[in-house]
């Protein structure tokens, strides 16, 4: 990873518009490589050498994506996640994409329980980091919704396609980028039975198993008992559907 970092990227200034991306890692050389990479790519990037460091930028910007490390002195990558998803503002809106060494199951299901959006492993190849913060942005954005519902409702919920956005009555529901994909696919196709290769996307984020922890995660929001869901109901072998009133 470090030697193919140092092959490509530049300095060049990125467009006013591009994405803001926050790049949270410990390591000084590892965090400007990803810099110089990144703003090669396109990238506004701002980067943070702790938890804290983080916090303070997220005061004063808005983000568009943070590439978090897990492995940090003082606050961990886990715990400075668990707070940005229990922020009450926009900031808990922010996808995150965690690098990690640690590539065992129980620690993606961990992420994915917190509310992170997707991992790479190291070490990575530049390229595929490249292709996985695209894969979220593009996720994050509201989709082309000719010829599909505005808004459905089940239950007391409500959800806008468009803006992505779930209202239990009148109260706005928290819910990570990747629940709200998820909800984008199923609720696009009401009744229809979504597979779990299409709810994960194109950004690796999860096989069979890591889908089947996102869908209860977002279960114990909408439904009023997870273990018997009314309306995010499981296929037998072949994904999940979304039931709804309208």
């Amino acid at each position: 990873m470090i030697d193919a970092l140092h092959t490509v990227g530049s300095d060049a200034a990125p467009a006013d518009n591009a994405a803001h991306l926050l790049i949270v890692d410990d390591d000084r050389r590892i965090r400007e490589l990803l810099r110089r990479y990144l703003v090669g790519e396109g990238y506004r990037v701002t980067t943070a050498g702790t938890a804290a460091e983080a916090t303070t930028a997220m005061r004063n910007m808005s983000f568009d994506l943070i590439v978090l490390d897990v492995m940090m002195p003082g606050e961990d990558g886990f715990s400075f996640a668990t707070r940005v998803r229990g922020d009450t503002g926009a900031v808990a809106q922010v996808p995150i994409l965690m690098l990690t060494a640690k590539t065992e199951f129980e620690e993606r299901v961990l992420g994915f329980e917190i509310g992170v959006d997707d991992y790479l492993g190291k070490p990575f190849e530049p390229r595929e980091l490249s292709l996985r913060i695209a894969s979220i942005l593009r996720r994050a954005k509201p989709p082309n919704n000719a010829g599909i519902p505005a808004q459905v409702h089940f239950g007391s919920f409500m959800f806008d396609l468009e803006r992505g956005e779930l209202r239990d009555g009148g109260e706005t529901v928290r819910i990570t980028e990747r629940e709200r994909e998820m909800l984008r696919l199923l609720a696009a196709q009401p009744g229809v039975t979504v597979s779990r290769e299409t709810l994960s996307g194109t950004g690796g984020a999860g096989n069979e198993r890591t889908i089947d922890v996102q869908v209860n995660r977002l279960r114990r929001k909408i439904e009023p008992d997870p273990a018997n869901p009314l309306y995010l109901q499981t296929a037998r072998g072949a994904g999940y559907r979304l039931l709804v009133d309208r």
